[in-house]
């Protein structure tokens, strides 16, 4: 991984430190510059000819998405983002009243409002799996409670956005197959930044955004399918002239591949650009990203440990995603020194969060998300900014 040549390609990390790529990352001059010239395209050819001239490349977009984590082409759909794809992955499954859908307490924001829209919609249940004192999951309780309820689906969050967290999602994965229950992953933090493999996690359905660790465009995302829901027929609540043929006047007959989840309306070119992060992601190597990634995280909590800050990421294996507050649980010093040094950070509140930082008592969290872009330098030099903020 030749790291000069990286920042070469990110001029947006010349005059900051950035660290929120668990926000939004910064896109590598080959994703605007793919971007941009679909758009050059579309003005001199109209949206239509512009993406019968590049169908190739836009074919590459699900071939890329496929390399990355371990799967076939026909198994990826295009989406607006995650959100998108993981309401898509719900609408297609027929909820009924006392069905039952087990998640944990650190799935995401909008995972969480949705399980709880389906639940006063469909009376449906909503049950969270207990976790053990080091924060992992339990996965004793896990299988009582699938024994015991017998859920239409479970749903993990692989890594959540407010906490530096990697859930076990692979072991839940074994119990899915184990007890034939549909699996939802959301990897929308984990895609870009470790190594996602669907073969080894057994989901039913896993989606991931662009703009994040994977550092492509907004709007842009990609929701996998399994064969399983694929062969039974699943698909989403609304389906358009993508997603179906028409073959009928009262009916119609799906596409066979994950393309039933998309949409004919979709933005080319930033299609093309996260095309091209994923791609560039590809090019290096995700074992080597996912490997920096681990040392840079690393060094920064240890030294935020050192200087007396609250570290709020609990669990045996940790991701990018460092929070924190000060000794006093505060963040406002924190927040005006990395602002006044032109940090980028992103402040999480109880609201984020809510069954998480309520157990750990924190109403705001300083999040750092470190990438591969970064430097050991860089990391030291915040660390430093930092260091006499609890004295």
């Amino acid at each position: 991984m030749n790291l000069e040549v990286i920042r070469q390609d990110t001029p947006g990390c010349s005059d900051k430190i950035f660290l929120n790529s668990a926000g939004s990352s910064l896109m590598p001059k080959p994703v605007v510059e793919a971007t941009i010239k679909f758009l050059y395209e579309e003005q001199e050819l109209g949206g239509y000819a512009a993406a019968v001239e590049n169908s190739g490349l836009i074919s590459q977009f699900y071939e890329e998405v496929a390399k990355l984590i371990n799967t076939r082409s026909s198994n990826i759909a295009f989406v607006g983002s995650s959100t998108d794809g993981y309401a898509k992955a719900l609408s297609s499954i027929s909820f009924k009243e006392g069905d039952c859908i087990i998640t944990t307490n650190d799935d995401y924001i909008s995972n969480q409002i949705a399980f709880i829209s389906l639940q006063k919609r469909y009376h449906i249940e909503i049950i969270r799996v207990a976790n053990l004192p080091d924060h992992e999951l339990d996965l004793e309780d896990f299988e009582n409670l699938i024994k015991k309820h017998h859920p239409k689906l479970i749903a993990v969050t692989h890594i959540p956005t407010n906490s530096g967290l990697i859930q076990n999602i692979e072991r839940v994965g074994r119990l899915c197959k184990q007890y034939d229950v549909l699996y939802l992953v959301d990897a929308c933090q984990s895609v870009g930044q470790i190594v996602v493999d669907v073969e080894k996690i057994h989901c039913d359905f896993l989606t991931a955004t662009g703009r994040k660790f994977m550092r492509g465009p907004r709007g842009t995302g990609f929701l996998y399918v399994s064969d399983k829901a694929l062969n039974q027929k699943m698909y989403p609540l609304f389906l358009d002239s993508i997603g179906a043929r028409w073959t009928a006047f009262d009916d119609y007959q799906l596409n066979d591949t994950a393309k039933r989840f998309e949409l004919f309306e979709r933005p080319y070119a930033a299609l093309l650009g996260f095309a091209e992060a994923l791609r560039y992601a590809n090019t290096i190597g995700m074992n080597q990203i996912e490997h920096y990634n681990r040392t840079l995280a690393d060094t920064l909590r240890i030294n935020l440990q050192n200087n007396g800050f609250r570290i709020l990421d609990k669990g045996n294996r940790l991701s990018s995603i460092v929070t924190f507050c000060q000794a006093d649980g505060k963040v406002e010093k924190i927040h005006k020194i990395l602002s006044d040094h032109k940090v980028f950070f992103k402040e999480n509140r109880r609201e984020d969060a809510l069954i998480d930082f309520t157990s750990k008592n924190v109403d705001h969290a300083i999040r750092l998300s470190p990438h591969y872009f970064n430097t050991i330098e860089e990391i030291e030099k915040v660390s430093q900014l930092l260091e006499n903020i609890n004295l």
